[in-house]
């Protein structure tokens, strides 16, 4: 299996941008059958939500785009359907299950589509021009023995954000970097601002996998060893759980049910003023802004002190090969991954980009202030185990059972996952 970590060292050189281009195969080969001139081809594009409502759903994107695409290309049209996160695994399984395949899925994550033979190359469905503009390090992040099938759409580590004035009235002077810490604020919260959330603690389906990792982290775990076999159950991460539930859960100084408290959930209660302290993403900052939250971003606490590696997330695009339409495909990745294209995605919900272009644009001048935090976290930050055909049907495992270990045994509630995990390995 694949090491968890993966250097991004590449991708944040940003004084001198030496990023280096990955590599140059081709990918253009004779047309699929049936995809002749003149032939007008539908193709079905299944992506995720990264809105947090109606107003900013990423429908809208999606939607200008395939329209523009169409009209640069009259005989591709693009049915697009957007998924929130909580649904979209399940949903795509599913489609894959009745042969109701998509020709392109955006989503969290691509190896265990690999493992079933079912997408293109990478060189299959991008230019050659499109492949060298990848950041290099987040493509061979998208490598399953070698060979990338998973093209990076969007990149962003986790940081921990405060609100200001919250921590002020609970007179707190600076924020956490040890749990114990956090922990001591969060109980001065509580005591001094009432109708607040101390620590937002999301371990519900939406991304627990991501929640729980973070905590491991800050306690030398997380879900793989070093030589990249699974650990879920490892001593370090129920020590993570047994602290959570009595230092934050059991003294009330996060929700009642973390288990069932999806991230999205814990985003607005702080863009609302309601929560005081939680890990985050980029997106975040639009949320505080509009929700005029005075909002500061710091290193994640760990046990002993800040986490020297926190956790880094991609998300990933992938070209499906079941519709025989690699030619229209390449068509439209090649046109999804634009400068101005990616530009716009990436400046909408606040994320870190996976072309170079775009971050030479981000980067100059000062632009987005915003996001140096996360640019000075990326280069060292910890992934999961993004090639490992078995970590999708883990993940699903994490998503749907690994916040009861706040409230039941951790022990069990982790050995149990671990089972599942090495199951899972073994039907790969």
């Amino acid at each position: 299996m694949n090491k968890s970590v993966l250097s991004l060292a590449t991708t944040c050189a940003l004084a001198a941008l030496a990023l280096t281009a990955c590599g140059s195969g081709g990918g253009a080969g004779s047309e699929d059958a049936g995809s002749g001139p003149g032939r007008k081809v539908t193709l079905k594009l299944v992506a995720a939500d990264y809105g947090d409502k109606e107003s900013n759903s990423s429908k809208a994107y999606w939607k200008g785009l395939a329209a523009a695409f169409t009209a640069a290309h009259p005989d591709i049209t693009v049915d697009v359907q957007v998924v929130n996160w909580n649904d979209i695994d399940k949903q795509v399984k599913t489609m894959i299950q009745s042969g109701n395949v998509p020709d392109v899925l955006q989503t969290g994550g691509y190896a265990d589509k690999v493992a079933d033979d079912l997408l293109y190359k990478a060189e299959d469905v991008l230019s050659v021009d499109t492949r060298a503009n990848l950041i290099d390090s987040l493509a061979r992040a998208g490598s399953v023995n070698g060979v990338q099938y998973g093209i990076p759409f969007v990149s962003s580590a986790r940081a921990f954000f405060y609100n200001k004035a919250v921590l002020q009235q609970a007179g707190i002077t600076r924020p956490p970097t040890t749990w114990d810490e956090l922990r001591e604020d969060a109980a001065l919260i509580k005591a001094k601002v009432p109708g607040v959330t101390p620590y937002a603690l999301p371990l519900g389906p939406e991304e627990a996998q991501g929640e729980s990792m973070l905590w491991e982290l800050g306690n030398g775990g997380g879900p793989t060893g070093k030589d990249g076999t699974y650990t879920l159950d490892s001593q370090a991460n129920v020590d993570t759980f047994r602290w959570l539930r009595s230092s934050l859960v059991d003294p009330g100084l996060t929700y009642a049910n973390p288990a069932t408290t999806d991230r999205k959930t814990a985003f607005a209660d702080f863009a609302a003023g309601k929560a005081a302290m939680l890990n985050g993403h980029p997106s975040l900052i639009t949320m505080a802004r509009d929700g005029k939250v005075d909002y500061g971003v710091a290193p994640v606490p760990g046990k002993t002190g800040p986490l020297a590696s926190t956790l880094g997330v991609a998300d990933w695009m992938m070209a499906f090969k079941k519709n025989g339409h690699r030619d229209q495909v390449r068509s439209f990745l090649d046109f999804v991954y634009t400068k101005d294209n990616t530009l716009r995605f990436y400046e909408t919900y606040n994320l870190m980009p996976v072309t170079q272009d775009a971050l030479r644009e981000m980067t100059a001048d000062g632009k987005h202030p915003d996001l140096e935090p996360f640019f000075a976290l990326l280069p060292g930050a910890t992934f999961y185990p993004l090639g490992d055909t078995s970590w999708e049907a883990v993940s699903a495992e994490l998503k749907k059972s690994v916040g009861s270990a706040v409230a039941g045994d951790p022990a069990k509630v982790l050995g149990d996952l671990e089972k599942k995990a090495r199951d899972a390995v073994a039907n790969k």
